[in-house]
């Protein structure tokens, strides 16, 4: 990319950037550290639509870095329900604690350094760097690999040539890299978008390989891997008031540190249910959950248990105030397929 298309790209994004509430306006004084990092964590994975309300929130609850250090790992999962990918969550908390009691609440400022706190990795911490403290660094997540990969009519996978697009977004990264890194990402998402390509306005065209060929062709598509279905059982246990028992999940795996009403293994053959405690158990109907590397059918089982006594390990929950517990969604979705929420 020369020089001239740089600077076509960051004018168009003056002219026509998208306003997000992490953002400050280009050729401003760069926003804060906190608030890129924290929106940078929330959209891994994730659409900037999905995002928009948690960020609010977070930021109304928790301003500053330091308010989040100081903040209960369960109340940040309860604030994180539903937005998936939960690791996400726990290494947000523990980042925060180690920008305090490492940095004292100041954010590193090489994209070097920033990989040194948890759950900031090499995209994370380029993003950091580039849009908080205008590093010249490239900055790549999956739209501009879109764009780069139209712009060079790239013949292979995005994933087996990762090294060639860095290269050449690093090598036209100009002064204003913030401002650079989020006209490249803006340009993904709007005009050079996955099932389409408005060629006639874009600021690269010009150089662009790919729109003398066929833009929709690029990225060439790698072969998906299968999906494997796992099985399980969820048991939603009621007591005389119709409170539903609910539980912390193990630190460790998926969903760790989650609420979750009891489950069963999630295996790869159909099993047979083993319920918690012998009860009148009623099938309540199955769930189907995806994530990223599996599928599952979880089927839902409920019943009134006439000792509460006997369950340990856990606590029994207003139905009416499951908002303040944090659960994951394919667990909101058992407790709907049981009659709560």
């Amino acid at each position: 990319m020369t020089a001239n298309a740089a600077s076509r790209l960051i004018q168009h994004y003056v002219d026509n950037f998208r306003r997000l509430p992490w953002r400050s306006p280009p050729g401003e004084r760069p926003p804060e550290p906190y608030r890129v990092w924290l929106s940078e964590i929330m959209l891994q994975q994730t659409t900037v639509a999905a995002v928009g309300k948690y960020y609010a929130r977070f930021i109304e609850l928790w301003p500053t870095v330091e308010a989040l250090a100081a903040a209960p790992l369960e109340a940040v999962l309860v604030e994180w329900a539903g937005l998936g990918y939960y690791a996400r969550a726990r290494n947000l908390h523990a980042c925060a604690k180690a920008v305090v009691e490492r940095f004292g609440g100041r954010f590193p400022t090489t994209s070097a350094e920033l990989q040194a706190l948890p759950g900031v990795g090499p995209y994370t911490s380029a993003a950091i760097a580039a849009i908080a403290f205008d590093e010249r660094i490239a900055v790549v997540d999956g739209n501009v690999e879109r764009v780069i990969a139209r712009y060079l009519a790239l013949d292979v996978p995005v994933a087996d040539a990762k090294d060639r697009v860095r290269q050449l977004v690093q090598a036209s990264v100009p002064g204003r890299a913030g401002d650079f890194a989020q006209a490249l990402m803006d340009l993904g998402a709007t005009i050079c978008a996955p099932r389409a390509a408005n060629c006639l306005i874009c600021p690269l065209s010009d150089g662009c390989v790919g729109r003398r060929l066929d833009p929709l062709a690029y990225p060439v598509k790698a072969e998906k891997a299968e999906r494997p279905t796992r099985y399980g059982h969820a048991f939603i246990m009621l007591d005389a008031d119709g409170d539903v028992f609910l539980r912390t999940r193990a630190g460790q795996g998926l969903l760790a540190q989650m609420t979750e009403p009891p489950v069963s293994d999630w295996t790869s053959e159909r099993g047979d249910p083993r319920f918690p405690l012998k009860a009148r158990w009623d099938h309540r109907g199955q769930v189907v959950h995806v994530f990223t590397h599996f599928r599952l059918e979880l089927e839902i089982w409920s019943a009134t248990i006439p000792d509460p006594t006997l369950l340990a390990d856990g606590w029994w929950a207003d139905p009416r105030r499951l908002d303040a517990e944090a659960l994951p969604t394919v667990f909101r979705k058992a407790l709907a397929t049981a009659g709560l929420e």
